[in-house]
């Protein structure tokens, strides 16, 4: 059920999220109205937007300036890379990336979605829902974003016609239906004039729902954090010097999900040896009695066992199994076969067989891609079985054999040790993000089942 005003609560804290259209839906200007009507911008990015303004001979400012950095985004007037921009209100802080809207920059869009909480999709209203708009949705629920927020810009241009605004709506819920998306927000807005942005103007007095912001502000978005599985992958094992240090052991890193407490049962992964947490450490001279996800810890065991870099902690099966623990939980996998969604970022294409390295949470190891399954048409979300390779920004279902076990989740339960990148072992570049799947794929035999949704989630 499609629900515009569920999950919304008070909230004092961290949303990144993520704005993509397709190219002229007005992303830019739109982030330089919320950080302009906020009250976020210096007061030396405004002059220099202005100036910039007035030698272009037009007046005012041109918000959009506050967020295209390129130089080649200037003169073109589109976005590029990915633009980062952060801004806070008494109620949160934000972390806004501003995607690219062309197709040959949908790579970008995939790198900033995948830490991303929350997605903005603007729709041009007077061009309605397009191919980029179908293709950022898909993405965005590919790589786990639960809470779509669908911004229809310019309605200034079509006379702030609710008729429009409810077609696109209704054309959007229908495409998003075949992706399992069930949180959609909807808003109707200007984001040159201002208009439901920030504040909400008095041309749409018809829309009763939220502006823009205060969706932001409100929306509750902490179900996408695992806080269930505990997972920490060591990055270093730290031996300090010093007269009152030579027997400490600790291993350091990032909790990725969960939480843990001092006296946990752990089990050290791929080994399976165990312990128990007998100190937490923010730093060396700085004790904890417990840590969640995303911290930065030094954790120190009851025994002295093998631990090295690459190697995973997570909760032991005598932790996991008391039925009234809130850590409740499960183990992760330990295999060197698994199946994958790819999208593939490089300008060289896919060499099936061939070793690549996959770089897995602390963890790199050679792999080959040894089969694959079948692209995916994300217009129209067909299956497609006969493709021998993959070409830069395409997306499939691939089956993949690493040279040592990786431990790993699925992407759906923990985005984290659920993803990875490919890299090429010649040039050291990132040639692909990949997502590790629950289930095997079923190949598609035909043109009828080959119309499907993507993945089972």
């Amino acid at each position: 059920m499609i629900n515009e005003n569920r999950n919304l609560v008070p909230a004092t804290d961290l949303l990144r999220f993520i704005t993509a259209g397709s190219v002229d839906d007005g992303k830019s200007t739109l982030i330089g109205r919320l950080l302009y009507d906020s009250k976020a911008i210096c007061v030396d990015q405004l002059d220099a937007a202005e100036r910039v303004t007035r030698r272009r001979g037009m007046e005012g400012v041109d918000l959009a300036l506050l967020t295209d950095g390129l130089t080649a985004e200037r003169e073109q007037g589109i976005t590029i890379d990915v633009a980062y921009r952060y801004f806070a209100t008494p109620k949160r802080k934000f972390i806004i990336a501003d995607t690219p809207g062309h197709e040959q920059y949908t790579r970008n869009m995939v790198t900033a979605a995948s830490t991303a909480s929350l997605a903005v999709i603007l729709i041009d209203a007077r061009k309605g829902v397009r191919v980029q708009s179908r293709r950022h949705a898909y993405i965005a629920n590919l790589l786990g974003i639960r809470h779509l927020v669908v911004a229809v810009n310019k309605m200034d241009l079509v006379g702030y016609s609710e008729v429009v605004f409810e077609q696109i709506k209704s054309e959007f819920i229908e495409f998003c239906a075949r992706l399992g998306t069930h949180d959609i927000h909807f808003v109707p807005m200007s984001s040159l004039h201002g208009d439901m942005v920030v504040e909400r103007g008095d041309n749409m007095p018809w829309y009763q729902g939220s502006t823009l912001l205060n969706l932001l502000e409100n929306i509750a978005v902490a179900d996408t954090l695992n806080l269930r599985d505990f997972r920490f992958p060591v990055q270093l094992v730290s031996r300090p010097q010093g007269p009152d240090l030579h027997d400490f052991r600790g291993y350091m890193g990032r909790i990725e999900s969960g939480c843990v407490r001092i006296g946990d049962d752990i089990a050290v992964m791929p080994g399976g040896r165990t312990s128990k947490v007998k100190d937490i450490y923010a730093s060396y001279d700085r004790k904890l009695s417990e840590a969640s996800a995303p911290q930065s810890v030094i954790l120190t065991l009851d025994d002295d066992i093998d631990i090295g870099h690459g190697d995973m902690i997570v909760h032991g099966l005598d932790r996991l199994s008391e039925e009234t623990s809130v850590f409740q939980g499960h183990l992760p996998r330990v295999e060197n076969e698994f199946e994958a969604v790819l999208c593939w970022l490089d300008d060289k294409p896919m060499d099936l067989g061939r070793d690549y390295l996959i770089k897995h949470t602390t963890r790199i190891v050679k792999a080959a891609i040894q089969s694959l399954h079948y692209t995916v048409d994300v217009n129209t979300l067909a299956h497609h079985g006969n493709a021998g390779s993959l070409k830069t920004n395409e997306i499939a279902r691939v089956s993949i054999k690493t040279q040592q076990v990786l431990v790993w989740d699925a992407y759906e339960h923990n985005r984290v040790t659920g993803g990875f990148i490919v890299i090429d072992p010649a040039t050291n570049g990132t040639v692909a993000a990949g997502l590790i799947c629950r289930d095997r794929a079923a190949l598609p035999q035909d043109d009828a089942n080959r119309e499907t949704a993507l993945e089972e989630r």
